[in-house]
């Protein structure tokens, strides 16, 4: 028991010491808001977020695992930013669905957040100011391209900031305690169709309910007995719901790209990506105009998605993300290259590459 009060008693001598550097940090951040305040730049900077980020896990030597280090710096600059300016998030809700979970893995806990209906009423959020960012799913590695995100971007202005990839997790959630008394599961169809395979093998007798989203279906797991919900950790913690089962989902490849968008340009890190827009002039041998400039400045393209214009029948868009950034040489010569074969295009941003 010496032993251990010994061991406590430095433990709190620590936490003191990082209790004042933590504020002696605050301090120095509201200087550099201020600053920022006066120049009209924004508080929040993905290139030196991820430049924090890449210090402090090269510097960590461990025990501590990198992702956890990453997690307590996250909340460090969530609370940093909130004292230089108090940002607001708008994400597509609601609450405790995959796109808040990962606007709150970016951004952290003390901003203010703001929930919406749609993927449209995020991007007008943004555009009327009434938020700083944005978050809204781009992809999914299971079911493809988000479609109304990707036609969002042909009309609207703003920026791709950053992006946020999230392994999804599905989990079996119920006020009950066995699974074998549940009778209707509640959740979005999409999540079904990810999971049919343990339900079929685990509980065959349940009827399946589609809702709008996981945070509704955890809301009717709670209104009447024999009830469960596939949803979020983050569900089950707001609810009070017992978690049944983890990880039911049955790829353990599902991951969402996530984007944030914004209304300014993003600074060169060395790891970046830059997506564009553009439609190509109608003729013969035209998608392979536009991708000779990419293979011979030796571009490396991560996405190719094609759109309807919904303009004009039979014409597309063609959404591409490629690694580097429009200030590389070998990028800015590329798409001035590929602008002599497009009848339209936009650059949607440039912003550091995520994992």
């Amino acid at each position: 028991m010496k032993r251990l009060k010994a061991l406590r008693s430095k433990i709190d001598k620590i936490d003191s010491a990082i209790l004042k550097s933590l504020n002696e940090r605050a301090n120095l951040s509201i200087d550099i808001g201020k600053i920022k305040s006066k120049s009209a730049k924004s508080a929040f900077s993905p290139a030196r977020e991820t430049d924090v980020y890449k210090k402090v896990i090269r510097a960590n030597k461990g025990p501590m695992l990198d992702e956890s280090i990453k997690a307590v710096y996250r909340e460090i600059m969530s609370g940093s930013l909130a004292l230089q300016n108090p940002l607001k998030i708008a994400y597509l809700g609601p609450e405790a669905t995959f796109t808040h979970i990962a606007a709150l893995k970016k951004f952290g806990h003390s901003l203010d957040y703001l929930e919406c209906d749609s993927i449209t009423d995020v991007f007008t959020e943004v555009e009327r100011n009434r938020a700083s960012y944005g978050v809204v799913p781009i992809e999914n590695s299971t079911e493809g391209a988000v479609n109304h995100t990707l036609d969002m971007f042909v009309d609207s202005n703003l920026k791709i900031c950053s992006e946020e990839y999230l392994p999804i997790q599905h989990n079996l959630i119920s006020k009950l305690k066995k699974m074998s008394s549940i009778k209707r599961i509640y959740s979005h169809q999409q999540v079904f169709a990810q999971c049919r395979n343990w339900l079929e093998k685990n509980i065959p007798q349940a009827k399946l309910v589609s809702e709008t989203s996981t945070t509704i279906a955890a809301m009717y797991a709670t209104l009447g007995r024999n009830r469960a919900a596939i949803a979020s950790n983050l569900a089950a913690e707001r609810y009070d719901l017992n978690i049944l089962a983890r990880s039911i989902e049955d790829s353990s490849h599902n991951i969402t790209r996530l984007l944030v968008i914004g209304k300014q340009d993003e600074k060169r890190t060395g790891k970046d990506k830059t997506s564009i827009l553009f439609s190509m002039k109608d003729k013969s041998g035209a998608l392979h105009d536009v991708l000779a400039p990419f293979k011979k400045n030796r571009i490396n393209l991560t996405k190719i998605e094609s759109r309807p214009s919904k303009k004009k029948a039979w014409r597309y868009y063609f959404f591409v993300d490629m690694q580097g950034h429009t200030d590389d040489k070998k990028i800015a010569k590329s798409l001035q290259q590929l602008k002599r074969h497009c009848s339209f295009l936009k650059i949607l941003g440039s912003y550091p590459e995520a994992r």
